[in-house]
């Protein structure tokens, strides 16, 4: 994409289009929202493929490996931008530590006011001279309404829970400091002044991982990116990430990728030439 924003309608009409010549894996220059309404299209990110339950928006970081397969049903809107239209938000930070960003409506008016607001971006976008000033303040509304749905279900529930969402973003920010290090839950337990049980409590509750998956989680999303971006060996990738034995990080690669590092970095390689 040259342009700094884009929109797109996804109609069945565009769907059937797409059906008769379907993209292949790819990787992106830019930010992605999917706004699913309709249909059960399916979606490939980060080599894991899944069939999408709307409504439902997908958020697509910016060098993710991903393809997009709407089904003749499909409706929603394709949100494109780069980052320096709009400054990143808590999906792209997020997207760090998750393979996968997800969000489904908590409310039932969500769809509509998304709608709306995505009905006014592609009428200005359509207009011979673009005011981009105004595409950028609506689609920040936009992502203020989906990190405020995301938000939704902590305000339903204790004060506590406010407190941990908190505590977690807090902890999120200690990992992307130091992943590289060869640091166990322990360190950031210490760093948060928590019991490594409380931390994890907190991480299950919010994310629904212990700490020390999302450790990995996070160590093996850059390993993925420094295979595919760099000509660092093996080696050299896993010592920086914290991995002191090749052997070591190619078994924790192999076992959550199936692929050991060396054949993902071919079939990757392969597959978006």
């Amino acid at each position: 994409m040259t342009q700094s924003f884009d929109i797109i309608k996804l109609t069945p009409e565009l769907a059937r289009q797409y059906a008769g010549m379907p993209s292949k894996p790819h990787r992106h220059n830019y930010e992605e929202i999917i706004i699913v309404a309709k249909g059960n299209p399916q979606h490939f990110i980060d080599f894991n493929k899944e069939t999408i339950t709307p409504p439902l928006v997908i958020y697509v970081a910016q060098g993710k490996i991903h393809q997009f397969l709407p089904d003749v049903n499909t409706e929603g809107w394709a949100i494109r931008y780069k980052n320096e239209f709009i400054p990143q938000s808590r999906f792209h930070f997020y997207s760090n530590f998750s393979d996968n960003i997800n969000y489904t409506f908590e409310t039932d008016n969500c769809l509509e006011k998304l709608n709306g607001l995505c009905n006014m971006m592609l009428d200005e976008f359509k207009q011979a001279q673009i005011n981009y000033t105004m595409i950028k303040h609506l689609l920040l509304a936009l992502l203020s309404k989906l990190e405020e749905e995301g938000k939704h279900r902590f305000r339903q529930e204790s004060t506590s829970n406010n407190t941990q969402l908190i505590s977690f973003n807090n902890f999120l920010k200690i990992l992307e400091e130091n992943f590289k290090r060869t640091e166990g839950v322990e360190f950031y337990a210490d760093k948060m002044n928590m019991s490594v049980r409380n931390l994890n409590l907190i991480c299950q509750s919010i994310f629904n991982k212990s700490v020390s998956e999302i450790v990995e989680t996070r160590k093996l999303i850059e390993a993925r990116q420094l295979l595919l971006n760099t000509d660092l060996s093996i080696s050299e990738i896993g010592y920086e990430l914290g991995y002191n034995e090749k052997a070591y990080f190619t078994r924790v690669f192999t076992k959550k990728t199936g692929l050991t590092p060396t054949d993902f970095r071919n079939q990757m390689s392969a597959m978006l030439s």
